[in-house]
């Protein structure tokens, strides 16, 4: 329960708490964002002192790891907003960027398993059987909740990198306008029998933020949908996924830059969703 307490917390104030704009000017909001995981933290922390120790020794169980995470937490970010503004601006950048993004998650729940080895005198065989075995309502319902913050929010933000080396209108919302004009009432009038109508197609692509969230949105459906069937074992049900988006797109995957992006978009969304089925599966089976 206490090492899923922890990671939750930190899942919930490094995702659910941070607006985008914390994202993008990280250096900016840093006092912000650590705010937040020392109040998360700190939550949590008063939870396992109260529940585990009966609020005894506060400085041992609340007070040094709360320290701990919160400083090593700090080092951490700091450290990978160095290394991100050190980045050259190329094609590649997406993929670095993501490099750092997924080493820094793991930093940051290394820290945490190491706070529970430090503090909480925890080996690493209770550490690896209170990740796997579930038991008890509570702990349950934590590695769900868990699983539902890495299939939304933090597949969201690994997809964005995949698919962010592609130009970004194509990340926003593709659209078919198309325009008739008519020749004036009066014209046509002179001459009834001819055809004066013309029809042109323009593609045009465009920053919509309802039609970003609902892209977002769909996303999060998907990853959830596949972690489900991938869990209840039903593979083949997944093809239906990719199908139905096939064909809600079938218009716009004739132009080829729009089809690349729909297809990396989607199939690292359905493996994002595989690996965390998968991982479901197992813990449960």
């Amino acid at each position: 329960m206490t090492i899923l307490l922890l990671v939750l917390a930190h899942l919930i104030a490094d995702f659910w708490l941070q607006s985008d704009q914390m994202v993008k000017h990280k250096i900016k909001h840093l006092k912000k964002h650590i705010l937040h995981h020392l109040l998360t933290t700190s939550i949590v922390l008063a939870v396992i002192w109260g529940y585990q120790y009966e609020f005894q020794h506060v400085i041992s169980y609340f007070i040094s790891p709360l320290a701990f995470i919160i400083i090593t937490h700090l080092l951490i970010d700091l450290l990978k907003i160095k290394f991100v503004d050190s980045l050259p601006k190329s094609p590649t950048d997406n993929m670095k960027k993501l490099g750092y993004f997924l080493a820094d998650q793991v930093l940051h729940v290394m820290m945490i398993l190491l706070t529970c080895f430090l503090f909480f005198h925890m080996t690493i065989a209770e550490m690896t059987a209170s990740l796997l075995n579930l038991n008890g309502t509570s702990n349950t319902a934590l590695f769900f909740v868990i699983i539902y913050i890495l299939a939304t929010s933090v597949s969201g933000h690994i997809v964005k990198f995949i698919i962010g080396s592609l130009p970004s209108e194509f990340a926003n919302f593709e659209g078919e306008l198309t325009l008739k004009n008519q020749i004036a009432a009066g014209k046509e009038k002179i001459q009834p029998s001819t055809d004066n109508r013309f029809t042109e197609e323009y593609h045009y692509f465009t920053y919509s933020t309802p039609l970003r969230s609902r892209g977002k949105l769909i996303g999060y459906l998907e990853r959830l949908l596949v972690i489900l069937l991938t869990a209840a074992g039903a593979y083949q049900s997944i093809a239906f996924i990719i199908a139905a988006k096939s064909i809600a797109r079938f218009k716009q995957l004739n132009d080829r830059n729009w089809a690349e992006y729909f297809l990396l978009g989607t199939l690292s969304s359905i493996f994002l969703g595989l690996v965390l089925g998968l991982v479901v599966q197992g813990v449960l089976m």
